[in-house]
């Protein structure tokens, strides 16, 4: 595409090559050789599907076991790579393979796409990010393919393995076995290998970078440091309290290891993973409710994951503490960030917050669904998670395409969306005077 001639902004292009993928995964996801039937996907379900694979979510209508044939599930698992490593990082990819040079303007295309602050780097970044995600995803497959083969003929156990490093790798919650993970509770191998993808692919390309060159905590980056104490806070107390709650319901009568391993994953799936090992319907209201707070900040910057993100959760945090003890600048770890961090910081939350608003009223007006329900199923679409209390079936096809449009809107992020929608950012040459208001 002539990005000069059209003179499309970075976000206008991002948008509409996620847009792009969408659609030709509905096209394929609609023949024939994709489904069991042999009639394949309507359209809604098609876009639906391709959707929900493309921006890694896992929210399903038809269950991807018995719906798809091999055909079917490799194009989804082609999509959710595709989503998960981003449309330039793939488009680089190919760039590297038949030698051509990355102009400036792509670059600031990846930037955008990584939800980086800086274009210095860009292509290294990519590919860093494309050799540590082949990297991992085969690792996890190889120790998945060891457990699955006990339980599965040879090729069937070596498609289950990659299909489910991809979808867990970039935070997808696809599945082939039916029910999730529901099969595999106390299972330690499966338990582990899954939860370490979906983290690893959820804390960011950066963070993992730092990781990779040993560089010590207080010498990383301030968005590293952020990214680390929000996501190891997260999933702290999302295990201590998963494991009260559900202690005597979902995780009732399995052994303390079970118990353990299940309150663990309970933590780390709302990282915009989608994956469970207990039902997610039988879940405590108060689990539920806690779960859509962490389905809603997500995973981190330049990730695989959605949600508003870490980071931005951080910035909000940092700004409140800073402004009830009366300091100026937003410090933390010895550094400050601008306050045009801080505008970006609310003004995403902001806008996640009226989209979840939005959607959530409208369905509780099309659907006859109960209201934790209903903002589960749209804090689950917007954070790209893929959890479901067991609605996503039951929806008309106007509900499936406000959840699809919310897919897509939190893949590729609220600020992004508006920013393409919208006019782009222009400086007043003059300032209009200063005038108090009263907040608070």
């Amino acid at each position: 595409m002539n990005l000069k001639k059209k003179n499309l902004t970075p976000a206008q292009y991002l948008v509409s090559g996620y847009f792009v993928i969408i659609m030709l995964g509905s096209l394929l996801l609609m023949l024939p050789v994709a489904t069991t039937d042999g009639q394949g996907l309507g359209a809604v379900d098609a876009v639906f599907t391709a959707t929900s694979a493309t921006c890694v979510t896992g929210l399903i209508v038809v269950n991807t076991k018995e719906a798809f044939t091999i055909f079917g599930s490799t194009v989804i698992m082609l999509l959710i790579q595709i989503g998960g490593l981003g449309i330039m990082s793939m488009s680089t990819l190919f760039a590297f393979i038949v030698g051509k040079k990355i102009s400036l303007k792509e670059r600031l295309i990846i930037q955008e796409d990584l939800n980086q602050y800086q274009i210095s780097g860009m292509v290294r970044l990519v590919q860093y990010l494309l050799g540590f995600t082949f990297a991992i995803e085969g690792t996890a497959a190889a120790i998945l393919f060891l457990r699955f083969s006990q339980d599965y003929p040879f090729w069937r156990s070596v498609y289950l393995s990659i299909f489910h490093a991809v979808s867990a790798f970039n935070n997808a919650g696809f599945d082939l076995f039916g029910n999730s993970l529901e099969g595999f509770t106390g299972d330690l191998t499966v338990n582990i290998v899954i939860m370490a993808l979906i983290i690893l692919g959820g804390i960011g390309f950066g963070v993992m970078m730092e990781a990779y060159n040993r560089v010590k905590f207080k010498k990383t980056t301030l968005q590293t440091k952020i990214v680390i104490v929000i996501t190891l806070a997260l999933l702290g107390f999302g295990f201590i309290t998963f494991f009260i709650l559900e202690y005597n319901n979902t995780l009732q009568g399995l052994p303390l290891l079970d118990k353990t391993l299940g309150a663990m994953f309970l933590s780390v799936t709302p990282r915009t993973a989608g994956f469970n090992t207990v039902p997610t319907g039988a879940l405590r209201q108060s689990s539920l409710f806690l779960i859509i707070v962490l389905m809603f900040i997500g995973a981190s910057p330049g990730s695989t994951g959605g949600g508003i993100k870490t980071t931005t959760f951080g910035v909000i945090l940092v700004t409140m503490k800073n402004m009830i003890t009366g300091k100026e600048d937003m410090e933390i770890y010895n550094r400050r960030f601008e306050k045009q961090i801080v505008y970006k910081a609310f003004t995403i939350t902001m806008l996640a917050a009226g989209l979840i608003i939005l959607v959530t009223t409208l369905l509780l007006v099309i659907e006859d669904f109960q209201f934790i329900d209903a903002l589960f199923e749209t804090v689950s679409a917007f954070g790209t998670v893929g959890l479901s209390t067991g609605i996503t079936g039951e929806l008309s096809d106007i509900s499936r395409v406000l959840i699809t449009i919310t897919m897509f809107a939190g893949r590729v992020g609220p600020l992004t969306l508006a920013v393409a929608i919208g006019e782009k950012q222009r400086k007043g040459v003059y300032h209009y005077p200063t005038e108090k208001v009263m907040v608070g």
